[in-house]
């Protein structure tokens, strides 16, 4: 029995709506076949008030394993500091979370809050949030650069806003199972098993890329979305495209941009305004190009590209 603890800092429940929408392995799958025991869950918990405060302090205490502890949200300090602003189970939820990572075997932080801080962590921040170990791309977080669960290892990222369900559910698998050691993480802690690739990689619109013939409309089921639209796939790292959601589309299928929210920056809102929704441009060639390129060789390739698209690059040969 591998028992589980989740637990919710400054958060839209995002992640817990789509942790509930997993797929392989679904939520059931998880209990009946994997041995996974969810001793509390924002969304699925029966213990209120003192019994679950009496649940909280039986896991530190260690009286009650905490195998995997993950946490979903910011982790919010305001007002100076003292985490007054988010408070749970009658103390501040930074608290718990402090004296529950000492414990737990395994810390996993679900979404992009909980990883790097997201959008409360956008400045000025007021609401002083941090990502478990990192803050944007800064590491250190509230737990800090050393922290270590009983385990040995670093908290285990799974980004994205939401993150998709099937890595969450399988990272749970992963551990439940004694398979973790399978699994690589990157320098930001992620699954490289979900985020080595580049969401690109498997898009339905890589011919329209290869060929700049780009689309000026949210929507439409022809041309790439990178040049006017400002799609972020060629430069963020996700499977969206590979485990597709709900098994059917992503966002790019859908016509929709991707907005790049598995990177520490995400939200964008740091850099120029717009920048999220618009590509911004130097001399007609995207300021954010994909990595390894040289900007003088990608405006060369994007004028020669442009200069020889074929009929059937403009063509509307997908299904979404």
């Amino acid at each position: 029995m591998t028992n589980v603890l989740w637990l919710q800092g400054g958060a839209c429940s995002g992640n817990t709506i789509s942790f509930l929408n997993a797929e392989e392995p679904t939520v059931c799958d998880l209990i009946a076949d994997f041995g996974i025991k969810i001793l509390w869950h924002p969304s699925l918990g029966l213990e209120l008030g003192d019994n679950l405060q009496a649940l909280l302090r039986d896991c530190i205490s260690g009286k009650i394993p905490l195998d995997i502890l993950v946490f979903e949200g910011t982790v919010v300090n305001a007002p100076k500091g003292t985490g007054n602003w988010n408070r749970f189970a009658d103390r501040p939820m930074k608290d718990w979370l402090l004296d529950l990572s000492k414990v737990a075997k395994f810390v996993v932080a679900v979404g992009d809050c909980a990883t790097w801080g997201g959008i409360p962590a956008t400045a000025p921040n007021p609401s002083q949030s941090q990502g478990l170990q990192f803050l944007k791309r800064q590491q250190g977080g509230f737990l800090g650069t050393e922290y270590r669960s009983q385990a040995g290892l670093s908290v285990i990222n799974i980004p994205g806003c939401p993150a998709h369900p099937d890595w969450i559910s399988q990272i749970l698998v992963a551990i439940a199972t004694g398979r973790l050691n399978d699994i690589t993480l990157d320098e930001f802690n992620r699954p490289q098993t979900f985020f080595k690739s580049f969401t690109q990689t498997g898009c339905t619109r890589n011919v329209h890329f290869a060929y700049k013939a780009s689309v000026a409309e949210f929507g439409q089921r022809k041309g790439c979305l990178f040049y006017d639209l400002g799609c972020r796939g060629p430069m963020t790292h996700s499977s969206c495209n590979r485990i597709l959601w709900n098994r059917v589309s992503s966002k790019t299928r859908a016509g929709m941009p991707c907005l790049g929210c598995t990177e520490p920056e995400f939200p964008f809102y740091d850099l120029e305004p717009g920048t999220v929704f618009k590509t911004q441009t130097l001399m007609g060639v995207p300021k954010d190009i994909p990595p390894g390129m040289k900007r003088q060789d990608y405006a060369f390739l994007t004028v020669v590209a442009k200069n020889m698209v074929p009929t059937w690059a403009e063509e509307d040969i997908f299904t979404v």
